[in-house]
């Protein structure tokens, strides 16, 4: 019997699952930084193309709405829904800057850009990194595999080990909300510390859950590369 779409689909995912679970370190540290952040009035920038700026935007929404239980809201921008400052950008200086120049006019040094590609090799996005390279901002990249153009290009990079794009975007927007859950339980201690004053342990969240069990016939597959 002939292997349906949807198994087929699953099986990749499966295989990309158990490799995925040593993310789990980058993702929390990468919300303790993120929280600690935004927390001093630092900002999130964040871009891709196509079905990875729609997973870009919608972290963003995390962050300035909320993703569980409410709390302030914080800054996060994402740069590729800027849609007449994208295509002014795009016609006057060309596609290739339509991230960096955004990046160039709200980014301050210590201020974090996060640039989303399963491929890795967006011309766009490797000059935003650039761009904020040289503007003082922590630059991250969710990829696909490594190595890559991209997470080259950036301080750290969560590459997905997964050949399939259609898998790549869908653990990346599992990062998304994991790294939310982070920033979300990280946010008491970081506001205590921007105030002056101590933590209140006693309103901090759970730890988050992140770690995903799967069996497979033929062992694990490779594992995730994530550039610390």
């Amino acid at each position: 019997m002939a292997t349906s779409l949807l198994d087929a689909h699953l099986a990749n995912l499966a295989a990309a699952l158990l490799p995925y679970r040593e993310c789990e370190r980058l993702l929390s540290c990468w919300g303790e930084t993120l929280a600690r952040r935004l927390a001093g009035g630092g900002r999130l920038l964040v871009a891709g193309n196509g079905g990875s700026a729609a997973e870009a935007q919608h972290l963003t929404a995390e962050l300035v709405g909320k993703l569980r239980d409410d709390r302030q809201p914080l800054s996060a921008i994402a740069l590729h829904a800027e849609t007449s400052a994208v295509t002014a950008i795009a016609n006057d200086y060309g596609y290739d800057e339509v991230f960096a120049r955004q990046v160039r006019a709200h980014g301050r040094a210590g201020d974090i850009l996060l640039l989303l590609s399963t491929s890795g090799a967006s011309r766009n996005l490797l000059t935003a990194a650039r761009a904020g390279r040289e503007a003082g901002l922590l630059c991250w990249a969710f990829t696909g595999p490594a190595p890559n153009p991209l997470a080259e290009a950036c301080h750290e990079a969560l590459a997905v080990a997964s050949p399939d794009s259609q898998v790549v975007q869908e653990l990346h927007l599992v990062s998304s909300h994991v790294l939310c859950e982070y920033v979300d339980q990280e946010l008491p201690a970081a506001l205590a510390a921007a105030a002056g004053a101590p933590a209140d342990e006693s309103v901090r969240p759970g730890s988050v859950r992140a770690g995903v069990e799967v069996v497979l016939d033929g062992g694990a597959g490779q594992q995730v590369q994530a550039r610390g």
